[in-house]
């Protein structure tokens, strides 16, 4: 290699490193450092009062720092966390799963629709976010009320075949229906964004080989688009997994998650270390989830 050659990459190897050091600062002070601080929580003593019991100085004028393992056997001491666990971990694959059926489609037609409407396309897509979160949770609120067009419509329907009416307010339904709703552009987005790299003539080889539209479409498109399905699972998953207002405006007590409990641990029942605990056990469950879906990803993204 020539010396100007090295020098200059060199120079750009230094330059990616400081083009990185704003995003791996911001992780570190707003990611790491809090995580270590709710670790080291999950292992303190409640205060009398709430919150965290104060550092008692002795008498040689030293702090003295009472840590304990209690809080993280409390959390196995009965079945009941788990079964929360499980069943938000439920509730985020059921509505990932549904986000994937339904934004699929979607993103494959705007990915294949002419140029000039897709802008359109993706602004219709984006446009929830524009309304505030709790005003669109809201209104789901009103649509699913029992005096609601939906569920008198619903209802009419059922005693017309002889069935009892059902209430969508404060159900599991009502929760899976709102996460669905609005996590679903946190998929249709990396999948519009990887199909529309495809490349046509791939698809049009196909044809010429004599595969149908299904064939092509397991054998070219759906491989080659799983990287784009595995980031919006994780951009689906993650946040569901970790939600609160959806279930605790709408679930009520059928639909509450894990993370209705850790809220209830810091603001109602202050029990901090308590709730640094839940805390940090959802938290090795979404990395844990990422480094799987990561890996997956690495392994068959590539077309066979």
């Amino acid at each position: 290699m020539k010396p100007n050659t090295a020098r200059n990459v060199g120079s750009g190897d230094r330059w990616k490193r400081l083009l990185a050091l704003p995003p791996m600062g911001y992780l570190l002070i707003f990611f790491a450092i809090p995580t270590l601080i709710m670790l080291f929580a999950s292992f303190r003593y409640a205060g009398e009062y709430g919150g965290l019991a104060p550092w008692y100085g002795n008498e040689d004028g030293s702090l003295s720092i009472n840590l304990t393992l209690e809080n993280w056997q409390r959390l196995f001491e009965t079945d009941l966390y788990l079964r929360l666990f499980l069943k938000s971990i439920m509730y985020a694959l059921l509505a990932t799963l549904l986000c994937i059926l339904l934004g699929y489609p979607l993103a494959l037609m705007i990915a294949r629709s002419p140029k000039k409407h897709r802008d359109l396309l993706l602004l219709l897509v984006i446009l929830p976010f524009w309304s505030n979160f709790l005003v669109r949770i809201y209104a789901w609120m009103i649509i699913f009320s029992p005096s609601g067009a939906l569920t008198r419509m619903m209802n009419v329907l059922l005693a017309t075949v002889g069935l009892a009416p059902v209430s969508l307010m404060y159900s599991s339904t009502a929760v899976i229906v709102c996460l669905v709703y609005v996590h679903l552009p946190f998929m249709v987005l990396p999948l519009y964004a990887n199909l529309e790299k495809h490349n046509p003539a791939l698809l049009a080889a196909a044809q010429d080989l004599g595969a149908n539209r299904w064939r092509r479409f397991w054998d070219i498109t759906w491989p080659l688009s799983l990287p784009g399905v595995y980031a919006g699972a994780i951009l689906v998953f993650i946040p569901v997994l970790g939600t609160f207002a959806i279930p605790d405006l709408l679930g009520g007590t059928d639909g509450i998650m894990i993370a209705n409990v850790i809220k209830q641990q810091f603001v109602e029942s202050r029990d901090w270390p308590f709730g640094s605990v839940l805390s940090m056990a959802l938290t090795a469950a979404a990395v844990l989830v990422v480094l799987l879906s990561a890996k997956m990803g690495t392994r068959r993204g590539t077309l066979r």
